[in-house]
């Protein structure tokens, strides 16, 4: 079993900055993807970045220049920096996770879309609030 804990969420000012950590354990096979979702009220769920083990990662046009993830295997942990926050960055951020298994005609690790990925494992979410 996958098990995901996210912490680092809170209350900053416009154009401060937050640090997400998601550690992680339990993958069974070597590839993975995972990545932060958020869900704002009254919003859909959205992708914020994601990431494969060979680094592939997605940020929506929303959080580029802004964002950015990492991860570290001997922590086992990935972050997600993000700096120059606004208002509609508030949202509950959750780490999200799959084990990849390559499909016949699918993508490889190298080319999927992280974010698009159906995520099996998901963290309980923290909460960022960003004041205007």
């Amino acid at each position: 079993e996958v098990r995901l804990a996210e912490s680092g969420g809170g209350l900053v000012q416009t154009g401060g900055s937050l640090r997400l950590s998601c550690a992680f354990s339990g993958f069974t096979f070597a590839d993975y993807v995972i990545g932060w979702f958020r869900q704002a009220p009254g919003k859909e769920r959205e992708g914020a970045s994601c990431i494969t083990t060979t680094g592939t990662t997605y940020y929506p046009d929303s959080v580029k220049g802004r964002f950015t993830i990492s991860s570290d295997s001997d922590k086992n942990t990935v972050y997600l920096q993000m700096d120059n926050l606004r208002p509609e960055d508030t949202a509950v951020y959750y780490c999200a996770a799959s084990e990849f298994f390559l499909v016949r005609g699918g993508p490889t690790i190298s080319t999927v879309a992280p974010c698009s990925y159906k995520m099996d494992w998901w963290g309980k979410g923290t909460p960022v609030t960003v004041s205007s």
